[in-house]
């Protein structure tokens, strides 16, 4: 007997044991070996053929339901699209050698997509801006819960120090060796691309045979080259699937919304409604797209599959069918909603052209008013730089024109010119106090401030507002020297963003560092290069013939094939009537100049359901380069125009209601009996009954002329829209009962009748729309729609459908009704009632009727326009350095309405403007005339009159 294992082993070895053993282990291997056939591939061992299965459930999405508009026409559908796809199925013997295989695989993956004409998802938060630099593309609380994503936290809260980290700071961070090990001889937008698949794949937690998507809707070259490499691309695949497409998307975008990747929070909420939603299910992530998630989802199928070991289906156990997703009819008439999108662009095309003079810059009068703002042409050079429509960093690459080779030489003569000068203010022994400085040294001194406070190098929290050497700076009085060696003195920057040497460096070295981080930083700045680009432009450095040029060179105009650029600027006569031509004709629209205006927003509603019939945003944007995820080069080209085209401005902008707000004081005062249908109110001009800081308050007809509307009735004032007629009302209903002035008692009576017309809440639309804010403050300016007033589009629209149809508060809808993939309706929307004025007399309507109808009588744009319409101007003005809002609210047929018409343009001078646009959509809906005559694709031309509000 062995007494102990040490015995044991001797025993072994010195027998013929552990040779037999040994000859048994290798015919053991062997066998192995040719059982699963071992395959060697760049050093890492992968199992050829895998006779064992694994058992898996494959999801099988469903088809998301279509979207279509009041008359059966598609607005949205999901079509038959491949996607190239890559799971994390390798064998690897380490974290370095699985990050190496990855990378390598992904690179090839990437030049093989891009190499055929397609992208790669691009989802990612992070881009490079036009300097090569990284940024964010979002903000506030989807930045926290990115960054809490990042680095692997639960809860945004728990982020700590990573919270302040830039998005150079996050790259760095993903690309070094305790994450995703992306070497050097990746260059930084290759790496970019690299980490935003790698960090897909690491939402879906590595898991074994669980794909990441790479590309969608790729071509058919993609396909055949993917698939020939399939043997050397580790985990690459090709998927047959679908992708959201949407017709026509740029009039509907910010109604239908699009679909995306679901987030967390989407999912949590989701999983309430519905538990077999899943990380990697695509979701509708606004506008109706979102309302409707659930029922345009469907339901999924599922299939029992075995997979060898690589993932591959060998064999199929079992499937459920899948069930197509519900389809959505909208109340929303295609043909209408296009058209006044373009009515819109071609009135604020008209605005433009009939603003913009041949001068290099505006200078307003002492007595100048917002109407009288005009646009240089100077403006409108910069604007196609300022707004990128002009690419400023091509002017340096190889293929550039000579024109942008030019451009550029002369640009960087003029950015060491002024960094030099900028240098010798911060170490030159003659700096300057701010206000002795140049207008054009200010803007950049200026801009500099800026840049290192949103960078965090200045530390807005850090600094005492009431120190002596702060307000000195705020008053202009000090030098940016001596402001910044200061700042330094007193720990208000922050060392730790710039390169300084020592740990405990003195004053001089910290400043030191940060000049240096200032030059730096303004070598390669998009927004820095502007302002000298707008410089050049104004001392003539760059002119508009160069402008011009460089239009037709990018691509943005098209050059006809008789003719040359030079020669059609030429034949223009010059390039001042070239750009107005251009703008004329809308090959440069109003979104691509984004000056004042560039935007408007027009909403038709069926008077008598409430069914919105177009619900217009100007600009909009193409949500088909979002459909499934966003790709994020585009969104930051969004978030960076600006023309602001994410922003529903139906829905979402709000402004003063002007004028447009006068029916509701007309209703307040009518039946709290302070006036009569037939009282008469003498329009003394200035209104002196109580003392309205910080001057009183006179109608807009009170000029230095001293007119005035004289005496007049309550539907005269409607249709004079005399502002010291509603004053007037104002102060009445702002007696109590012992005849004392109240300001609230009138904001009260006031809000009671806003509350009325649906102007308390949200209009009822099924998309996300801004709360709206009845007044709070001064009763009198509050009656003509001043003080606090602020509505959307919308909400105006669920306010004049109410007047229009004498009482019935409907809450607007977009929905229609609600049909199975077999065409059976399921649900037939009704629209609901928010609220009925039924103790409204009839006098009072009819008095409000007819002094809307009079207002239409007396527009220029109205005139010969045989259908009788009733509306109401308004113009609002924010500030006295921008154009006035303009607002135009009415109703059609007077005698008995069918339609009510909303509009408002931002910064559009007059509300002639948006009556001519009301005046157009009256026109196209009751077929008045030709739609050609309507559409003309010309800036509109304005009618000489203007509307007094």
């Amino acid at each position: 007997m062995f007494k102990n294992i040490k015995e044991i082993l001797k025993s072994i070895v010195s027998s013929r044991l552990f040779i037999l053993t040994i000859v048994f282990g290798i015919m053991f291997a062997v066998l192995i070996q040719r059982i699963f056939q071992l395959q060697i591939v760049n050093g890492n061992t992968y199992l050829e053929n895998f006779t064992l299965k694994i058992k898996k459930e494959k999801t099988i999405p469903s088809t998301r339901g279509k979207i279509y508009d009041r008359n059966g026409e598609v607005l949205a559908y999901n079509e038959l699209a491949y996607a190239v796809t890559i799971e994390d199925n390798g064998n690897y013997s380490s974290t370095k050698e699985k990050n190496k295989a990855l990378n390598d695989i992904i690179y090839q993956l990437i030049n093989i997509i891009e190499a055929n004409g397609d992208d790669i998802i691009n989802d990612f938060n992070i881009v490079m801006d036009g300097s090569g630099n990284y940024s964010y593309t979002v903000s506030d609380t989807q930045l926290l819960r990115f960054l809490a994503d990042i680095y692997g936290k639960a809860n945004v809260e728990d982020i700590g120090e990573n919270a302040d980290n830039s998005a150079s700071e996050v790259i760095e961070y993903l690309r070094g060796e305790k994450k995703y090990d992306i070497g050097d001889n990746y260059t930084n937008e290759e790496a970019l691309k690299i980490i935003t698949i790698r960090f897909a794949m690491s939402a879906n937690s590595y898991q074994k045979y669980l794909a990441t998507t790479v590309a969608t809707d790729v071509s058919d070259e993609t396909v055949a080259v993917v698939m020939e490499n399939e043997d050397v691309l580790q985990g690459v695949s090709i998927e047959e699937g679908s992708i959201r497409r949407y017709v026509d998307s740029e009039y509907f975008a910010h109604i239908i919304g699009y679909t995306g990747k679901a987030s967390q929070e989407e999912l949590d909420s989701l999983k309430k409604e519905n538990d077999s939603y899943k990380q990697t299910d695509v979701v509708g992530k606004s506008g109706i797209e979102k309302y409707m998630e659930t029922q345009l989802q469907g339901t999924k199928g599922t299939e029992q599959v075995y997979v060898d070991n690589l993932g591959k289906v060998i064999e199929t156990d079992s499937k459920t069918e899948p069930i197509a997703g519900n389809n959505v009819q909208l109340t929303i008439d295609k043909d209408l909603q296009e058209a006044v999108y373009k009515i819109i662009e071609q009135k604020l095309a008209g605005i433009l052209v009939s603003k913009i003079q041949n001068i290099k810059e505006y200078v307003p009068t002492s007595n100048a008013s917002a109407s009288d703002i005009i646009i240089p042409i100077d403006d409108v050079y910069f604007a196609l730089i300022d707004n990128n429509v002009i690419d400023i960093n091509h002017f340096s690459n190889e293929n550039a024109s000579a024109t942008e080779s030019a451009v550029y030489s002369k640009y960087e003569n003029k950015k060491a010119s002024v960094i030099a000068s900028i240098a010798e203010q911060l170490t030159g022994s003659n700096s300057q106090a701010y206000k002795n400085l140049s207008d054009e040294m200010k803007v950049y001194v200026s801009y500099l401030v800026t840049f290192l406070t949103d960078n965090g190098i200045m530390l807005k929290s850090s600094i005492d507002t009431d120190d002596d050497t702060y307000k000195a700076w705020k008053n202009e009085t000090i030098s940016l020297k001596d402001y910044l060696s200061y700042a330094i003195s007193k720990n208000w920057i922050d060392i730790t963003k710039i390169d300084v040497e020592k740990r405990y460096a003195d004053t001089n070295e910290i400043f030191n560092s940060l000049i240096a981080y200032v030059e730096k930083s303004l070598t390669s700045n998009a927004e820095f290069d502007k302002k000298l680009y707008k410089y050049m432009i104004k001392e003539n450095i760059l002119s508009g013939q160069e402008i011009c040029l460089m239009l037709f060179d990018q691509g943005i105009l098209k050059a006809e094939d008789t003719t040359t650029p030079s020669l059609a600027i030429s034949a223009a006569g010059g390039a001042y009537k070239f750009i107005v031509s251009k703008i004329e004709d809308l090959e440069i629209t109003p979104a691509q100049l984004a000056l004042w205006p560039c935007s408007g927003s027009c909403v038709v509603t069926d008077v008598n359901t409430g069914e919105v019939l177009a619900c217009v945003t100007y600009p909009s944007y193409d949500n088909n380069k979002f459909a499934n995820s966003i790709d994020a080069d585009y969104y930051n080209k969004l978030l960076n125009d600006k023309s602001y085209p994410l922003l529903n401005r139906a829905t979402q902008q709000k402004t003063a209601p002007g004028s447009t707000f006068k029916m509701v004081t007309a209703t307040a005062g009518l039946e709290e009996g302070v006036i009569s249908t037939t009282e008469q109110i003498d329009d003394l001009g200035v209104f002196t009954k109580v003392e309205q800081p910080p001057k009183a308050p006179k109608c807009w007809k009170y000029t230095s002329s001293h007119m005035t509307h004289g005496k007049i009735n309550v539907s005269e004032a409607l249709r004079d829209s005399c502002n010291y007629f509603f004053y007037e009302v104002g102060w009445r209903l702002s007696l109590t009962s012992s005849d004392q002035y109240s300001s609230q008692t009138g904001l009260d009576k006031l809000r009671e009748y806003a509350t009325k017309y649906g102007l308390s809440e949200t209009s009822g639309i099924e998309i996300t729309e801004s709360e709206p804010q009845i007044t709070d403050e001064d009763s009198i300016r509050s009656s003509i729609g001043q003080g606090t007033n602020n509505f959307t589009n919308v909400q105006l629209s669920k306010y004049v459908t109410t007047v229009a149809n004498s009482g019935t508060c409907y809450n607007l809808t977009l929905l229609d009704k609600l049909i199975d993939s077999n065409g059976n309706v399921i649900e037939d929307y009704q629209p609901t009632v928010y609220n009925t004025l039924d103790d409204i007399k009839s006098s009072t309507w009819t008095s409000i009727h007819e002094g809307m109808r009079m207002v239409v009588e007396n527009l220029g744009a109205f005139k010969g326009i045989e259908l009788p319409v009733a509306g109401k101007t308004g113009t609002a003005q924010e500030v006295t350095t921008k154009p006035n809002h303009a607002l135009f609210v009415s109703y059609a047929p007077y005698d008995n309405p069918e339609v009510a018409i909303t509009v408002q343009i931002p910064n559009g001078y007059s509300s002639t403007s948006a009556a001519e646009v009301g005046r157009d959509v009256v026109k196209y809906y009751f077929n008045l005339t030709d739609d050609s005559e309507v559409i003309t694709g010309k800036a509109e031309e304005l009618d000489s009159y203007v509307a007094g509000d």
